[in-house]
């Protein structure tokens, strides 16, 4: 693998692995750090998410890809597509973990639940692994900025898919997503697919980013604070729109 992709997604994969596991709150308020990442993702949405799904629509037009070709607004559809499909599989996760307390309030790491969501979230990490074979074509400072925002992502997918599943995440589900990253990242260096195709991965993806961001990176009144979020979306998009 060339260029900055191994490293980054070595870097990513560490995320799932160790660095989840570190009590920020130790050294940072929750309501000040949790903030703060949700700027950042917010300016990251704004800048970065939404403008390549714009990008995203205009190689569709041109796509020969049948039915695609046929739909307006595909792009947005498919990343309404990733917004449900990963809402319905939080619900379920959570009102299988209501409706089936077990000891300690523990799930089994073998219920179907527990392997389901840990999947579908694997499928995502792989996305973005074999998507990172296209930074070889930034700038460092923008590779940074990427990881960045996206370390912080996984970071806090990680604390909520460990409330969710307990010891099950920390003992098989935080290594089948660091494993998914890597595979991606190899699988981006072996496969070649069109620009459309691209894009269509790209845009269930974005569905699926906005909503984490929105249900887990945008804390509530009662752990938010609003010039710690107002910093993390200034600083991150004055650093984008300096690239």
């Amino acid at each position: 693998m060339q260029g900055p992709g191994l490293v980054l997604a070595v870097g990513l994969a560490l995320i799932h692995a160790f660095v989840s596991k570190l009590n920020v709150s130790a050294f940072i308020p929750e309501h000040r750090w949790l903030s703060f990442a949700g700027g950042v993702s917010i300016g990251y949405v704004f800048l970065e998410v939404l403008p390549e799904l714009k990008h995203a629509q205009e190689e569709l037009e041109h796509s020969a890809i049948p039915l695609v070709a046929y739909l307006e607004n595909h792009v947005y559809l498919l990343a309404l597509l990733g917004l449900l499909v990963f809402y319905g599989l939080d619900i379920w996760a959570l009102t299988s973990r209501r409706l089936n307390p077990t000891a300690n309030g523990v799930a089994s790491q073998d219920s179907a639940v527990f392997w389901i969501h840990i999947t579908a979230f694997a499928v995502l990490n792989g996305i973005v692994g074999y998507l990172l074979q296209d930074l070889g074509e930034h700038a460092l400072l923008q590779c940074v900025l990427f990881f960045v925002a996206v370390a912080l992502h996984f970071f806090i997918i990680d604390q909520s898919l460990r409330e969710h599943h307990k010891n099950p995440y920390d003992k098989k589900g935080r290594w089948f997503l660091t494993a998914a990253i890597m595979v991606g990242a190899i699988a981006g260096q072996i496969l070649h697919l069109n620009e459309a195709a691209i894009s269509i991965i790209w845009s269930f993806l974005a569905g699926s980013i906005i909503l984490n961001i929105l249900k887990r990176e945008l804390p509530d009144e009662h752990k938010s604070c609003f010039w710690s979020f107002v910093s993390g979306t200034a600083l991150y998009t004055g650093l984008l729109l300096l690239v």
